[in-house]
């Protein structure tokens, strides 16, 4: 998908989940994180600068963190987005997803006549690798009190590597993600709401012991209501 410059401003709020199982009994971990994001928009001549900035609570067995996170992109003057800044290891900010942040109004278009499925590549997030599947057009739906069209989306692919956080741990299997992008109609095709779970399922290598493992990413990113309204052109000064 071709991204453009969004007009301004938006406030997103964000949850997700990380669920481990190894074995039957050997290791099982849960993960939650709750907060709110805010993406800015930013013109300097022909280039956009992208920046989400994160603010949530990572809770696990040790406690609850305050955690911020961070994603920079920019959009050349072709068109293409280029990734700046990297801190956002939870992959909760809107702009690490596998969604543009906006569509340009070709690609709106498309999508609003889409009547079968359509071939979707993209680079897995958490372990590596690639997702090959297909987009189909969803139900509308309102988002944040507007219009939008819903993308449903599913892929899978292999996988091969170290477990997250767990660099002595190798595993094997594949990775399926599926889910649903909202994108808003009316005005800016403004990239609205994502859900979305990838599940990576396989065979976990420490030393000489082998384990059956599954391992669940859930992501929610919604717009808030209350910013929308104050949608106006960014400045370049």
């Amino acid at each position: 998908m071709i991204a453009l410059p969004a007009r301004a401003d938006q406030r997103y709020a964000v949850s997700g989940s990380d669920r481990y199982r190894i074995g039957s009994s050997d290791l099982q971990t849960n993960i939650s994180y709750s907060g709110t994001q805010q993406l800015t928009i930013r013109h300097n001549g022909k280039q956009t600068l992208f920046r989400a900035d994160a603010k949530y609570l990572r809770i696990d067995e040790s406690g609850r963190v305050p955690t911020h996170a961070a994603f920079v992109q920019i959009l050349t003057p072709q068109g293409e987005l280029q990734d700046r800044t990297d801190g956002d290891p939870d992959y909760l900010t809107v702009l690490n997803q596998p969604f543009a942040i906006e569509l340009d109004q070709q690609t709106l278009h498309d999508l609003l006549r889409l009547k079968s499925e359509v071939p979707f590549e993209f680079p897995a997030p958490v372990m590596g690798g690639t997702l090959r599947g297909y987009l189909r057009r969803g139900a509308n739906e309102r988002v944040a009190a507007q219009d939008a069209l819903a993308v449903n989306f599913d892929a899978a692919g292999p996988m091969a590597g170290p477990l997250p956080d767990r660099a002595a741990m190798t595993m094997r299997g594949t990775m399926r993600m599926r889910g649903t992008a909202y994108y808003a109609m009316n005005g800016d095709p403004l990239l609205l709401a994502l859900n979305e779970t990838l599940t990576i399922s396989g065979t976990l290598q420490n030393g000489s012991h082998h384990s059956p493992v599954t391992i669940t990413y859930e992501r929610s990113i919604k717009a808030q209501p209350a910013t929308l309204p104050a949608r106006t052109e960014a400045s370049s000064h």
